[in-house]
């Protein structure tokens, strides 16, 4: 199973490279802009749970709903209204918890920035002496090889003209001969010199990579619990809403359980009703009779029975005799022969 440390795993074998600890502090640097990208998402959250309820606020302190509802229903109402009226304080105050956690999550970004910065300040330190005693080494060494180079120059040249030159010639090749020997010596040493300086440099450098790694390591271990923490906490506020509001809205539902259909009637009756006598109803008058009841008699006779109007002779009508019938004249002729 391969190793899953940050200590084991970023390294390169360039010995200038620093690729490691860059992909490192690169990883860092996006979870704390992720951090501050939550914070931000709470922040604008807080915005709209505060206007979402002072909205709610003012519909149901300014907007009517069955204002002029009665007894029961009247109440339930009354009682809707007020728990609409909560769920918006509750909103509010959601509000400012949401901004109380995006304040901790900036203070928890913020302090792991400080951590980090001693940290990074130290690495950027040993990156820039490994460089600078590496440059001055590999100068030491480019200087000792030359210097090897002229003493090899100078023994060639003393073996070519040992038979030829004259003894004040090869006397010259051996100072020449003696002093690049000397000069690669002291080289030598500057280069030897120069190797350990490196080498104790690399060792501590490599030692604060090694703290370096395990140190942004817990960090991001720290950084990745925070967070998850965070939008867990994030998601219980808003289970715990959910869970108030609809109490809130059981309030409303108890409330319409006690509301009543048949005393809302009685009420409204008892307190509105106008009578129990319907009107009469309007009957037919005849005209001419109302006309004939209105003018006053001339000389009023005796009292007589009301009678309807006499017969109108069938003659009259233009409709032919019947047998069966007789006239008032025969009538009173048969009266007066009895």
């Amino acid at each position: 199973m391969k190793a899953s440390k940050f200590r084991e795993n970023f390294w390169c074998p360039h010995f200038l490279s620093t690729i490691g600890y860059e992909s490192i502090i690169q990883h860092l640097n996006e979870g704390r802009k992720n951090c501050k990208e939550f914070e931000d998402f709470l922040k604008e959250r807080a915005v709209i749970e505060e206007k979402y309820g002072k909205d709610l606020i003012n519909l149901c302190r300014k907007k009517p709903c069955g204002q002029s509802e009665i007894n029961t229903l009247k109440r339930s109402l009354e009682v809707f209204k007020q728990q609409i009226d909560n769920v918006g304080q509750f909103h509010l105050q959601l509000a400012q918890t949401l901004r109380e956690e995006a304040r901790k999550m900036e203070e928890f970004k913020e302090r792991q920035k400080i951590q980090r910065k001693k940290i990074e300040v130290l690495m950027d330190s040993m990156h820039k002496q490994k460089q600078l005693q590496y440059k001055k080494t590999m100068e030491a060494k480019k200087i000792y090889e030359q210097k090897c180079k002229d003493k090899d120059d100078a023994e060639q040249a003393v073996h070519r003209n040992a038979n030829i030159a004259t003894p004040k010639q090869q006397e010259k090749l051996f100072v020449k001969l003696a002093t690049s020997k000397t000069a690669v010596e002291d080289s030598d040493k500057t280069y030897l010199l120069n190797i350990g300086l490196l080498e104790k440099i690399r060792e501590d450098w490599q030692n604060e990579h090694i703290k370096a790694c395990e140190f942004f390591e817990i960090q991001e271990c720290e950084r990745i619990n925070y967070f998850r923490n965070a939008l867990w906490q994030h998601m219980n506020q808003l289970s715990h809403q959910c869970v108030i509001s609809d109490e809130m809205f059981e309030e409303v539902r108890k409330s319409l359980e006690m509301c009543s259909i048949e005393k809302d009637i009685e009420y409204f009756v008892a307190h509105r009703k106008t009578g129990q006598v319907p009107p009469a109803p309007i009957v037919y008058e005849n005209f001419y009779n109302s006309q004939r009841n209105a003018v006053p008699a001339r000389n009023p006779g005796p009292s007589m029975g009301r009678r309807g109007p006499p017969p109108i002779p069938q003659s009259t009508l233009g409709i032919e005799e019947d047998d069966d019938y007789s006239l008032v004249t025969e009538c009173n002729i048969i009266s007066n022969h009895n």
